[in-house]
């Protein structure tokens, strides 16, 4: 379940584009300055540095989410081994000191870089031969053996706490920020991050009733069908789209549950929220509805379906309002899968 979490929290394999938009690359800057309050315009799949480069100031000495203290002299040869990490620096502005990605980096500006993961654990010796001066790691990334050789050879590794929620969106971004040596442009990213949130969760529609939502992770290849409860990381992120987590709501206490006909009649979802590339193993809302139980949900009878792209659903990073906005707009208008 551990390595699950992981997969949930934006560490799958991503190949589809996400469905909503964001402008082109640009730069990012250390100092303050206004920034807009939503999201605008062009090219899918890309993130949105800041508007000027920052200039790192190093060295610095910050504390590592696995009780380390980490002291980064420079950063010119970064190697985050997230996604969600990979778009933090990126949207800093620092992408061109970036070296290599994991495989769940699928985003336009990242994805001519080496991959230094296998599946979704790390080669020590492929992120090694690429000289890394800093090494940005989640708190589960693994295995464990790889990561203590990557510090045997004196590379710095700063472990960044995994994200289960919305409230892990500045944090994140700043831990990173401070250990680039940029922490104002951390805090205007975050600042802007937030706004952008909160506009997106203004938009959602007065309904006279929440709709009920449940969040599954399906692979039909492996016959995985699970749905989420307390701790799977969606709450958060359903509360903003003015909706109920269906499964945290009827008690599920575990992150995930395996689907049953009785969970899912406690549920009683009035949609369901599915990555991608799951809907897409299960052969589409035709073959989600012909999962037992649910047919006999009116998420299923309705086929009110919301499908976000895998590598991005839980990122909780610089793109989580682009994520917020594809699921109001799926839930609320015409745009869900059914």
């Amino acid at each position: 379940m551990r390595r699950l979490r992981t997969h949930l929290a934006g560490a799958l394999l991503s190949v589809l584009a996400l469905s909503l938009t964001t402008t082109a690359c640009g730069g990012s800057s250390d100092a303050t300055s206004p920034a807009p309050a939503a999201a605008s315009t062009t090219t899918a799949d890309r993130v949105e540095p800041l508007d000027s480069t920052p200039r790192p100031r190093l060295p610095v000495t910050v504390r590592s989410a696995d009780g380390r203290e980490v002291t980064v002299e420079q950063a010119k040869r970064i190697v985050p081994l997230s996604g969600s990490l990979s778009e933090i620096v990126f949207t800093l502005g620092l992408g061109d000191r970036v070296v290599a990605r994991d495989v769940t980096a699928t985003f336009a500006q990242a994805a001519a870089l080496p991959v230094v993961t296998r599946g979704h654990d790390v080669s020590a010796e492929s992120v090694l031969s690429l000289r890394p001066d800093l090494v940005i790691a989640e708190s589960t990334t693994g295995p464990d053996e790889a990561m203590a050789q990557i510090r045997a050879a004196g590379v710095p590794v700063l472990v960044v706490e995994g994200a289960t929620g919305l409230d892990d969106v500045g944090p994140r971004i700043q831990t990173v920020a401070e250990a680039l040596g940029v922490p104002s442009a951390g805090e205007e990213l975050t600042r802007r991050t937030k706004e952008r949130v909160a506009a997106v969760a203004e938009s959602v529609p007065a309904e006279k009733d929440e709709p009920r939502v449940a969040f599954l992770y399906l692979r039909g290849s492996a016959s995985v069908y699970l749905i989420g409860g307390r701790g799977s990381g969606a709450t958060s992120l359903i509360e903003a789209a003015g909706a109920v987590d269906a499964g945290a709501e009827s008690g599920l206490e575990k992150d995930f549950t395996a689907i049953t006909s009785e969970a899912l009649v406690k549920a009683a979802p009035d949609a369901l929220l599915v990555m991608s590339k799951g809907l897409e193993s299960v052969g589409g809302v035709d073959g989600l509805v012909k999962i037992p139980g649910i047919a006999q949900t009116p998420a299923g009878m309705d086929r009110r379906i919301v499908s976000v792209e895998d590598g991005v659903l839980l990122n909780y990073g610089p793109r989580t309002d682009q994520v917020l906005a594809s699921v109001v707009e799926q839930l609320y208008g015409e745009g869900g899968a059914r």
